[in-house]
C-alpha cells in the first residue's frame, strides 16, 4: 500500500514521473528485481532500434542473460560493430544481426523471412527503432519516413512473423512508445504532417499514438501472444541531444541513463507477470493509462480506431 501512495505522489507531475527521480524512488521503494537475474538462455529475441541509447542498453543485458538475440540497425556496418561488442562483453556468441530500414517496407519484408529461415522460434518481438526529425523526410513511397519507421514498418512485421510468434509458448511483442504520445490525439486524416505544417515533435507524438492504439487492437485481436507499449521516460540518449538540444541541456542532470530508460523493457520480455496481461501501456513496471488528457481520450474513438486498422493494413500492403 505504500508503494502505491508513493507512485501515485511521484506519478502526477511529469516531472518526477518521467526524470531519474521516478526511476530511482520507484526501484527503491518497490523492491524491483534486478533484470541481470533473469535467465533468457533458449529464449529468442529479435531487437530493433539497438545500435544506440536505450536499444544498445536493452541489448547488453539482453545478452549478458543469455538470451539468442537478433539486433536490427538501418546499416550492416555498424550493426557488425555492436554484435562484436555484445559478444566481447558478454561472452555469449548467440548474438546476430539484421540489417533493414524500418521505413522501407520492402527491407522489413526481407528482415522478416531471413529471421524465419534462421529461428524455429521467436520469443520477443522487441520495436524499439524511431527518431525524432526536426525536418520532414518522405520515403521511397512518398510517405513521411516517422510514421512509415515507427507505425506502418512495425505492423507489417509484426504481422510477417505472427505464425512464429503463435507458434512459441509465452511470445511476446513489445513496442517502445513515448510520453510524448500523451499530447496527441487518435487521428489517421492527420496522422502525416504534410510539408507546410511540419513539426517534428508533434509528427513524432501522433506516430506514438497510433503506436499505443494498434498495441491494444493487435492485443485483442491475438489473444495468445502478449502485446505491451511502454514509455522509457525521459532519457539521454544521442537522439534527444540531436532532436531537443534545448531539453537536453535543461533537464540534463534529471535525465535517465540508456540502462534506466530500457529497465521496464528488458523486464518486460523477461519477467512471467506481462503474461498475465494483454495490450496494456506501461511505464517504470507499471500499468498506465494511454491517456491523461481529456481531449486525446474523447479522439479515441471506435470509429478511429477502425479507420487506423484499415489504413495501416492497406498502406502496408497486407
Amino acid at each position: 500500500m505504500l508503494s502505491n501512495i508513493i507512485d501515485t505522489l511521484v506519478e502526477a507531475p511529469i516531472v518526477s514521473s518521467f526524470s531519474r527521480v521516478g526511476y530511482d524512488v520507484r526501484s527503491r521503494t518497490e523492491d524491483w528485481a534486478d533484470t541481470s537475474s533473469y535467465d533468457l538462455t533458449g529464449k529468442v529475441i529479435m531487437l530493433t532500434g539497438a545500435t544506440s541509447g536505450i536499444g544498445l542498453a536493452a541489448a547488453r543485458q539482453f545478452a549478458a542473460c543469455g538470451a539468442t538475440l537478433i539486433i536490427n540497425g538501418r546499416r550492416d556496418e555498424k550493426n557488425d560493430v555492436v554484435v562484436r561488442e555484445l559478444i566481447a562483453s558478454s561472452g555469449n556468441d548467440r548474438v546476430s544481426q539484421i540489417a533493414a530500414d524500418m521505413g522501407d517496407l520492402d527491407q522489413v519484408s526481407s528482415l522478416a523471412a531471413q529471421l524465419l529461415a534462421d529461428h524455429d522460434q521467436l520469443d520477443v518481438l522487441i520495436h524499439n527503432a524511431g527518431a525524432l526529425s526536426a525536418e520532414r523526410r518522405v520515403t521511397s513511397t512518398g510517405m513521411e519516413a516517422t510514421v512509415a519507421s515507427q507505425v506502418v514498418g512495425p505492423f507489417l512485421l509484426t504481422n510477417k512473423l505472427l505464425d512464429r510468434l503463435s507458434e512459441t509458448p509465452g511470445s511476446r511483442v513489445l513496442t517502445m512508445s513515448s510520453g510524448g504520445m500523451y499530447s496527441a490525439g487518435l487521428s489517421v486524416s492527420r496522422l502525416e504532417m504534410n510539408e507546410a505544417d511540419y513539426n517534428g515533435t508533434e509528427q513524432y507524438a501522433r506516430a506514438k499514438r497510433a503506436q499505443v492504439t494498434l498495441n491494444e487492437m493487435m492485443a485483442a485481436r491475438h489473444p495468445n501472444i502478449a502485446f505491451h507499449a511502454l514509455h522509457p521516460g525521459w532519457v539521454d540518449t544521442p537522439g534527444v541531444d540531436d532532436a531537443l538540444p534545448g531539453f537536453a541541456k535543461v533537464m540534463g542532470p534529471l535525465l535517465r541513463t540508456p540502462a534506466q530508460g530500457a529497465d521496464t523493457l528488458v523486464w518486460l520480455a523477461s519477467d512471467d507477470e506481462p503474461l498475465s496481461s494483454n495490450g496494456k501501456f506501461w511505464h517504470d513496471r507499471r500499468q498506465r493509462s494511454i491517456h491523461k488528457l481529456p481531449s486525446t481520450r474523447s479522439s479515441d474513438t471506435p470509429e478511429r480506431r477502425n479507420k487506423l486498422w484499415d489504413w495501416v493494413t492497406e498502406v502496408s500492403g497486407l
